[in-house]
């Protein structure tokens, strides 16, 4: 991409980055939420020849939420661009300060945030579609599947709107958290775990699939130590059992994330997904 300029201008009491280049449009830090005196934030990044349906990102790795330029999502994310769709990455309130049960409601009121300000974004609310890998995946997942109406009686406009999707992608997932919540080995290791069992089973995506879910794509490795292969599996077995429409791509050899060509060939099954989708409303990708 060319250099891309920074101009920074004042709206509405806050300050947002915008950059702008021949083919690339960067609003940066919108805020959709606060928590404990802190910003929850997206970034919306709009390629040239936009068309008008957005993907989002779930920025989560083990539930951390790292910040990075949105420059740098633009570099990551550049064939979601290059196929005209508008990027929107979404952090979270991260781990260790916070838990899973906390990040989906994050990313559930973020959804609800852009499809709010659509118009202002150059983008359709009903052409939205969320990826993430891992515990992005995951959140994904939740998204998709346990979506809402809204509260019309919420004093808070945000929560009044609806938080569907139309499509999801979602790579290597964790699917049932029950094994995982509360104190132990995993939540040493990813301490968003560490929260009440009895929680576990309102954000493990395996009990949240209906009829009424959005396609999803899911895409794993089969030599994933992680999160084993058999999550994405089961996965799949319930959208058969609930007649969702879905597809499932395995990655032969492939381990807790995407190299070479392993990467490009998951990136162009995502992008086919969305494009079908988001674009065409047509059939399942086939592997």
């Amino acid at each position: 991409m060319k250099k891309i300029t920074h101009i920074l201008f004042a709206l509405t009491a806050s300050f947002v980055s915008l950059v702008s280049q021949a083919d690339v449009h960067i609003k940066a830090d919108v805020v959709y939420g606060h928590k404990d005196g802190m910003a929850l934030v997206y970034d919306v990044i709009t390629p040239e020849d936009a068309n008008g349906a957005a993907v989002v990102f779930m920025v989560s790795g083990g539930w951390f939420s790292r910040w990075a330029p949105p420059e740098n999502r633009a570099q990551q994310f550049a064939y979601y661009l290059d196929a005209g769709f508008t990027l929107i990455p979404v952090h979270h309130g991260s781990a260790p300060r916070y838990h899973v049960p906390d990040a989906y409601s994050d990313v559930s009121r973020a959804i609800r945030h852009i499809k709010l300000s659509a118009q202002q974004h150059g983008i359709d609310p009903d052409r939205i579609g969320v990826t993430g890998g891992s515990a992005g995946g995951h959140l994904s997942l939740m998204v998709g599947l346990d979506a809402d109406a809204g509260d019309p009686n919420s004093d808070d406009v945000v929560m009044q709107q609806d938080n569907s999707v139309a499509a999801v992608v979602a790579y290597f997932p964790p699917v049932d958290l029950r094994p995982l919540a509360g104190p132990g080995s995993w939540s040493e290791r990813f301490p968003a775990l560490n929260f009440d069992p009895e929680k576990a089973e309102s954000i493990s995506p395996i009990l949240h699939a209906d009829p009424d879910d959005p396609p999803t794509l899911l895409i794993h490795g089969d030599a994933d130590e992680l999160v084993p292969i058999s999550a994405s599996q089961i996965m799949q077995a319930e959208f058969e059992k609930q007649s969702v429409v879905s597809d499932f791509i395995t990655i032969s050899g492939a381990g807790h994330g995407f190299r070479g060509d392993d990467a490009v060939r998951a990136a162009n099954a995502s992008v086919a997904w969305f494009k079908q989708y988001l674009l065409d409303g047509g059939s399942s990708v086939s592997d």
